[in-house]
């Protein structure tokens, strides 16, 4: 989800028990395994090729077609004669950081890609994806006893950090890194209790994870599917937006769900006035409002109250910072849906998902699309 994204307030929301949802241990194995392995792999914004072919591998193991753009963006598509055509997305990116300049003594300064706090980066291991392969470093930053007391009690900024390298001069560093090297975090996933998953980069291989297990419950059971239904994961959410442009563009769709992450909050200090409630294990949150259309949103409501399948209402009175704006004006225009996945500590080093969450939201894609067919009516009347 992109940094920006407008909050809501006053909201309402209604869910089922998620206790009482069932989740088919297997489906729940096979979801971990795919998010594990996608997490292996770093993508930040522009730089997801590696993260798109292993995106697109898994895929072709049981869609029709499969393939990457020019953008770096995977999709894979079955049931491709029918109708409507289904798009579902969840970007592939992460945020990162990139290498701006390396000074004489070898130390490497960077930006960021996509929206950071500066200060979750002090200290962390960081591994720069040079063009030899990847170059382990440190961020460093002087050390608090080092600095005057009025610059311990403000908050650290970009330029005040660097990456370390352990080079001793530019020539040197300039033998394994340049500028404009993508840089992501070393911060291998980590399991939690309870079916919960920390990490970096769950901002959104969750969403890319959740369209693929979507596409292959249809795929399992085709007889039941009367649309044409294609998944995504594309690039540069973080960024730009173009990826998800291009690929409705590409596409064509006429209903689109997007899948992405919201704050979740469950957390000390969350805000449930402003945030709304949305804990890990209540099941995907389906927007409402804004780019996120009334059809779509009642077809979602109705899917998952049929199958049983909990969930959240997450009000978007503005912009909802996700690929939804991406989509819905595309042509002459898509019915376009939102289901996000709730995630605590977004945009940082150890962000946390409850596995169940994307059981549950490949479920509801899934039940979805098997209510449409080529007379259903998207308009909002």
């Amino acid at each position: 989800m992109a940094a920006s994204q407008s909050t809501s307030t006053n909201t309402t929301n209604i869910t089922t028990n998620a206790t009482q949802a069932h989740v088919p241990p297997e489906q729940l194995e096979r979801v971990r395994r795919t998010l594990l392995r996608l997490l292996e792999v770093p993508g930040p914004s522009s730089f997801e090729a590696a993260a798109a072919r292993a995106w697109r591998d898994e895929a072709a193991t049981f869609a029709e077609q499969a393939d990457i753009d020019v953008h770096g963006s995977a999709f894979a598509g079955i049931h491709l004669r029918g109708a409507p055509c289904v798009l579902l997305t969840g970007h592939l990116d992460e945020i990162g950081l990139m290498l701006t300049h390396v000074d004489n003594e070898g130390y490497c300064y960077f930006s960021t890609i996509g929206g950071w706090d500066p200060q979750v980066l002090v200290g962390q291991r960081v591994s720069i994806l040079g063009r030899h392969g990847p170059v382990a470093g440190v961020i460093g930053r002087q050390a608090t006893h080092l600095l005057e007391s009025n610059e311990r009690d403000r908050a650290v900024k970009i330029k005040d950090l660097w990456i370390d390298i352990g080079a001793t001069s530019r020539e040197q560093a300039l033998a394994y890194v340049r500028p404009g090297d993508p840089v992501v975090l070393a911060a291998p996933p980590l399991e939690l209790r309870d079916g919960r998953l920390a990490g970096r980069g769950l901002d959104n291989r969750t969403g890319a994870v959740v369209v693929l297990e979507a596409l292959r419950l249809l795929a399992e059971h085709p007889g039941s599917l009367r649309a044409a239904v294609w998944a995504a994961a594309n690039a540069q959410e973080e960024i730009t937006g173009g990826g998800a442009r291009a690929i409705t563009y590409r596409l064509e769709p006429q209903v689109a769900v997007v899948v992405d992450v919201t704050h979740a909050t469950d957390y000390p200090g969350a805000d449930r006035r402003r945030l709304g409630e949305h804990a890990l294990g209540s099941g995907p949150a389906i927007g409402r409002g804004s780019a996120a259309g009334p059809r779509v949103f009642q077809l979602l409501v109705e899917a998952a109250e049929a199958e049983g399948i909990p969930y959240t209402i997450e009000p978007t009175p503005g912009r909802t910072g996700t690929d939804a704006e991406n989509v819905f004006a595309i042509r002459s225009g898509v019915a376009t849906g939102l289901v996000s996945v709730p995630l605590r500590y977004m945009h940082s080093p150890n962000e946390v998902v409850q596995l169940s969450d994307m059981v549950h939201a490949a479920r509801l894609l899934a039940a979805f699309c098997r209510r449409l067919s080529p007379d259903t009516d998207l308009r909002p009347v």
